[in-house]
This record gives structure tokens, sequence and C-alpha cells, in this order.
């Protein structure tokens, strides 16, 4: 990580989805997102597509954060217009006690997709994998569903501390082991998702969240087959946690749109890149305020190695294509022209 390159390269958070066209039709193919992200063929064929559409600098994989606690026999399903549920969540102490590591067989359709979107990229562009971390999973797997407040786990936090940190222990190690097997089946970096580690109090969040990710990627590879394997960190909402996630040794640390790039730059050196941190919502806007933040974030970085840029969260389903097509370029381009000011 770190190393000059020619432009600053640009990949997006969910840029594998809803916004495109193509998308929509291969979901309808496959009858349902679950039919879509457990067929191998349909997962390479999604996350493949808007790699046709744009010069996008990575490819990652397409799949679920939840894949895991499914494996763990929760009971996941899609209720339109809801989002991912459990059936059987997380809340009585027996069943919490009794949460084991998922069987990686079960996960088999998420190593073939790797396998299969390496194959078909012929070494064009760098294959992300990911998880959810340790502490979101357990967000879902204790509330049964998204939740606005994360009522029922932040409560365990406090009152069980002691049930909450087997559901993590337990996660931790199956995300490591999760992880290695996308490394061994060709994932080239993997990234973990801390979607809700932001809704923790300071402490809270140190001990419950950022120290499990920590315990997940301490057994995941650094290196397979010769070639290094960066790790990503992304919490969203953890821009204040920047120097205590830093201090875990990650590769780079993914930045929701909340935080100052320049001085994230500064308060984290040379220990590790930075990704990010564009506001998906300013996709919305004409392609020439799209073309303006993204030249401010480029200036605000400044000309130096270790920025991969990225939207601060997933990429919206109302994004018009062509707005994307005028970020990558304006990124391209402009950083191009900020190379040769050296």
């Amino acid at each position: 990580m770190r190393q000059p390159t020619e432009y600053t390269p640009i990949w997006l958070m969910r840029q594998a989805g809803r916004y495109l066209t193509e998308y929509k039709s291969t979901r309808a193919r496959a009858g349902s997102f679950l039919a879509l992200a457990k067929n191998p063929t349909f997962a390479t064929e999604v996350t493949l597509q808007p790699l046709a559409r744009f010069p996008l600098d990575a490819a990652i994989l397409f799949s679920d954060i939840l894949t895991i606690p499914d494996a763990m026999g929760l009971g996941l399903s899609f209720e339109a217009g809801e989002g991912p549920r459990f059936s059987n969540p997380l809340r009585d102490e027996a069943d919490i006690l009794k949460l084991t590591t998922p069987d990686l067989n079960k996960l088999r359709y998420v190593f073939d997709a790797v396998s299969e979107i390496r194959k078909a990229l012929e070494g064009r562009v760098p294959l992300i994998g990911f998880s959810g971390s340790p502490w979101t999973l357990a967000c879902y797997m204790v509330e049964g569903a998204g939740s606005t407040d994360l009522r029922t786990v932040k409560t365990m936090v406090y009152k069980r501390p002691d049930l909450m940190m087997h559901i993590l222990e337990t996660n931790a190690q199956a995300v490591g082991a999760y992880l290695n097997a996308q490394i061994e089946a060709g994932a080239q970096t993997v990234m973990v998702f801390d979607t809700w580690g932001g809704a923790l109090a300071d402490g809270i969040y140190q001990r419950f969240s950022l120290n499990y990710m920590q315990k997940a990627l301490s057994n995941v590879h650094r290196e397979w087959e010769g070639i290094r394997i960066p790790h990503i960190v992304f919490t969203k909402g953890g821009g204040q946690w920047l120097e205590d996630i830093a201090q875990t040794g990650p590769d780079a640390i993914g930045l929701d749109w909340t935080i100052n790039l320049a001085n994230a730059r500064q308060q984290v050196g040379d220990r590790c890149a930075l990704q990010g941190n564009f506001d998906p919502t300013a996709m919305l806007a004409p392609p020439e305020a799209i073309r303006a933040e993204a030249r401010r974030l480029l200036n605000a970085y400044g000309n130096a190695p270790g920025h991969v840029f990225n939207l601060g969260h997933g990429i919206s389903q109302f994004t018009p294509p062509e707005n994307v097509v005028a970020l990558v370029d304006e990124v391209h381009s402009f950083s191009r022209k900020l190379r040769q000011t050296l």
C-alpha cells in the first residue's frame, strides 16, 4: 500500500448494485437477492457489470455481509422493502452459548464466485473480498433485522457483556477463516465493513468492535502465494477513532464522508493508506457539481501516495450511471494533473 501511482485509483462501495439496469435484469433472472448472491455465475456477472461500464481500478466481490450468520443457521431472508431478517435471532442465553463458527462448506458458493471472478478478470484489476465486522454481524444476529437504535444489542453490551463477548469472539474466528478462504480462492485484498461501529460510545467501540476486528484480521493472511494481501478496515461513523484504528495495523482505513480528509492524512501519516470519502448523496447532483467535489477532495489529500478514492459509504440506488462516468473521469484526469505539479 501507499505505492506511487500515475493517478489516484478509484472504486466504489456497492459499485455492483441497484443503480445499474443490467444488475436489475440479472437479479430478475435469479428470482431473488439471495438466489443471486448464492449463484457463483450470477455473482460473477454482477461483479463484472460496473467494470464493463466504467474504468474502475478494482473489482469487489458481489455478496452480502450476512453470509456468515446465515451459515450459522440463523435463517436469513430478505423481505421486499424491509431488508434482511433472521428468523432465529440470538436472544436466549442458551442459544448464544451454543453459537459456534460455521462450516465453511456452507459458504462454498462465495469461494466459487471469487474463483470465477478472478479468472474472468484476467488480471485487469485486483479483486477485493470482504466481510462484515464481528460487531456489525452481531447487531443483525441479535436484533434480527436492521435497527434505528440497536436497542437490543446495545443493551446486551451493558447488561450481559459476557454473552456479547461470546458472540463477538465466535464471529471474529469466523470472519478470519472466511476471509482466508476468500484469499485462497483468489481475492487479492480484503476489507472489513464495520457499518454499525459508529453507534457505540467511546471506550465501548474500542472494546467491542475494534478489538474484535483486530482479532479477526490477526488470523488473516498477510501474504498468499508470494503476494502481499492488503487489509482494509472501514468503520462508518468512526472518524473520532482514527488513531486507535491506525494502531491496530491495517494497510488502509476507509473514511466516511464526515471526516476531513486533510486532517485524516495528517493524523495517520505514513502508517497506512486512506480510502474515501465522497458523500454518496452528492452523486445525485449534476455532473459538474460532482466533478468540483471530486477536485476538492483530491486537493484536500494533496499530491501524495496513499489515497484510494471511494465514496464514504455505498452508492445510492438512485444514482444516474452517467454521474459515475463523471466522477471516475474527474478523479483520473485531475489526479494526473496533480502528479505533474511535482
